[in-house]
């Protein structure tokens, strides 16, 4: 199969975080998703995803379900859903009324992603009344909430009792082996450490059971990806995440996002610039030549079914380029 073929012979979806940029208001940040979900519509993308981090000063997006209930409003076609509701933070009964709710507003378009992860501090976790561990009992949680969804348990989840809404589990290297043992797809992270990413491939799909929610694997892999004329200007796109992702190695807060030129201007330490490395090794950036070659490799390497993509640039414009060249590639009509 050469490159293009291979482009086009999977789905293409967006996961937009609601990352603040410096400057700016959170609901600034919260109506920019809205505007930016139509663009992606648009363009022909499948899906919309919206994620969920509480506490966290550089992200607006601490209520997944209901701004994906704004996102699905303003458009009429992309699917809408969630990369993810972090299930340890949640009761399942409720997660599964709001997933019954939005499933009933907007039938056939949502979308339930379920993740696995806890708030990053101690503060946060106490607020949300979990612990450390809690992600360890995520795949009790998951078949509680899988369970809402079908009739005659002995509590009644309404509206969700009887509906169909499509799960998938997010998973960074363990989670693998619970969405396979649920039989759901999974959205594999992409990983620098690409032996671990693959190895976790290997254990979903290898321990797959097939189940209502279907009845083979079907692997999301979520990307971080820019594409410009050059590969230093997509490169530029990501800066301001990436050392916002130092910062908080360095000073335990995720801040909101610099310009790059005020990235660049800075004097890094040597511990800056080496979590700075880190943090762009698991970035993909290139011209549109470029990135046809890598998220081709990455396909094929992968298998993957359909690419997540995200970009979280300083500005509106940049952001929105990228995603055309994308679409471009991917043979998007729009």
């Amino acid at each position: 199969m050469n490159t293009t073929a291979r482009l086009r012979s999977v789905r293409w979806s967006i996961l937009d975080r609601a990352l603040i940029r410096a400057g700016q208001r959170p609901d600034d940040t919260l109506r920019a998703t809205v505007r930016f979900a139509r663009q992606a519509e648009e363009l022909g993308y499948h899906r919309f995803w919206v994620a969920e981090h509480h506490g966290v000063p550089g992200v607006a997006g601490s209520a997944p379900t209901v701004l994906a209930a704004a996102v699905a409003s303003a458009t009429e076609r992309i699917r809408v859903g969630t990369g993810g509701v972090m299930l340890p933070n949640h009761r399942p009964l409720v997660v599964a009324e709001q997933f019954g709710v939005l499933a009933s507003l907007f039938p056939g378009r949502i979308d339930m992603g379920l993740g696995r992860s806890v708030g990053f501090t101690e503060p946060v976790r106490r607020a949300l009344g979990v612990d450390k561990d809690a992600a360890e009992r995520f795949g009790d949680q998951l078949t509680e909430l899988l369970g809402y969804f079908e009739t005659g348990g002995p509590v009644r989840a309404l509206p969700a009792e009887g509906l169909r809404v499509p799960a998938y589990v997010l998973a960074v290297g363990a989670g693998a082996e619970i969405a396979a043992a649920h039989g759901l797809p999974l959205v594999m992270a992409h990983l620098s450490d690409e032996d671990r990413m693959l190895n976790a491939i290997d254990r979903y799909r290898t321990g797959f059971t097939p189940s209502a929610h279907g009845d083979r694997p079907y692997l999301i892999v979520a990307v971080n990806a820019a594409v410009a004329a050059t590969a230093e200007e997509a490169g530029l796109l990501q800066l301001p995440e990436a050392w916002a992702t130092v910062w908080s190695r360095t000073r335990g807060v995720f801040p909101p996002l610099e310009p790059p030129h005020e990235v660049l201007g800075r004097e890094l330490t040597e511990r800056e610039r080496r979590y700075l490395d880190e943090a762009r090794a698991g970035q993909l950036h290139g011209d549109e030549e470029e990135m046809a070659g890598v998220l081709g490799r990455l396909i094929a390497r992968t298998g993957a079914d359909e690419l997540l993509l995200t970009l979280n640039a300083h500005g509106d414009a940049g952001r929105l380029d990228s995603y055309r060249r994308l679409a471009r590639l991917a043979g998007l009509t729009g």
